[in-house]
């Protein structure tokens, strides 16, 4: 397929080669809708200038996050890091005036792209598609279109593990605080834990679920309505460590003592856990590694190697530690 020129461009967008030339080298004497649109097809039309950073050998890879406000995010960046990759870090959220998140990465010529739990548009799918950018997905927000390599964690595996060791203590009403509802990883971490009530006998009762937003605040909020039931439960499976933390702190508003009032477990395994107070039990979640194994595959498709599987899930394992005891008699 023969690459586009700036003529290309110029004809498709009904403007002049200047035009294009003058968007192309940031200038800023040409209109807003004008830019944009001269942007959106460079991207489409994935148009390579000559002396690229990609045509010259140095690449560099874009990791975009959905946001950038947790230490979830280090871990993964950490992994990434480690592959040798030259990594450019950025969030979908971040407010962008004329381009998509998408167009504005194959504007930048970026060699690959690692996208972690990003929920794209039909747009940004369009775009990536036809710029033929390798991408890979990180612990994806669903599963991914077909021949889009991803890596995960054996979330239901985790949500099972975290509630039958509850269970083993003892517990009987053992409530759940998932992630948003429409997460992948959020709704096999509460099925993992339907499941363990399933093995043991347990009657599923939904009023024991809820769905925060994997922050302290989304965690804390769910735990007082958890705990301000009459019939309040013994112990809480959160989603994330974040919100763990938010249900110790509620516990304590509630006037609550953790372990020896309410038993809380955890997901992923962040440094923190092991300082909060008590020392959180959790399920770790193997980021760093999701983020290098992730970045090894991104290196193979740059290069032009096929990935050995487009579905990878990496173990995760229950650690336990102070947030849990026998339920009070």
């Amino acid at each position: 397929m023969r690459r586009a020129t700036l003529a290309t461009i110029a004809a498709a967008a009904g403007v002049s080669l200047p035009t294009v030339s003058k968007v192309l080298n940031g200038k800023d004497d040409v209109g807003a809708e004008t830019r944009a649109r001269v942007r959106q097809l460079l991207a489409e039309y994935d148009y390579v200038p000559v002396g690229s950073r990609r045509a010259s050998g140095h690449m560099l890879v874009d990791l975009v996050f959905t946001a950038l406000d947790s230490p979830w995010a280090v871990e993964i960046i950490r992994g990434v890091v480690d592959t040798g990759l030259h990594v450019v870090v950025s969030s979908t959220d971040k407010p962008r005036r004329h381009t998509s998140w998408a167009a504005s990465l194959v504007e930048a010529r970026r060699a690959g792209a690692l996208l972690v739990t990003s929920q794209l548009t039909a747009a940004d799918r369009r775009v990536l598609a036809n710029s033929r950018i390798p991408v890979v997905v990180i612990d994806p927000v669903d599963l991914p279109q077909p021949n889009v390599p991803s890596v995960g964690a054996t979330n239901w595996a985790g949500g099972l593990s975290a509630t039958e060791h509850l269970l083993r203590l003892g517990h009987r009403r053992v409530g759940v605080i998932g992630g948003p509802a429409g997460m992948l990883c959020s709704r096999a971490r509460v099925d993992g834990y339907r499941a363990a009530l399933d093995r043991a006998g347990i009657a599923f009762d939904p009023e024991l679920v809820r769905h925060g937003d994997f922050k302290h605040e989304g965690g804390f909020r769910r735990a007082a309505e958890l705990l301000a039931m009459p019939d309040r439960p013994t112990a809480i499976f959160a989603g994330n460590d974040e919100q763990a933390l938010g249900v110790i702190e509620a516990a304590r508003v509630a006037g609550l003592s953790v372990p020896h009032d309410l038993s809380v477990v955890g997901f992923d395994d962040l440094p923190v856990a092991v300082w909060s107070s008590p020392a959180l039990t959790t399920v770790r979640q193997p980021l760093t590694e999701m983020g290098r194994h992730a970045g090894r595959m991104l290196a193979d498709l740059i290069a032009g190697r096929p990935v050995e599987t487009e579905r990878v899930e990496l173990a995760t394992e229950l650690v336990v530690r102070s947030s849990t005891k026998e339920p009070p008699c």
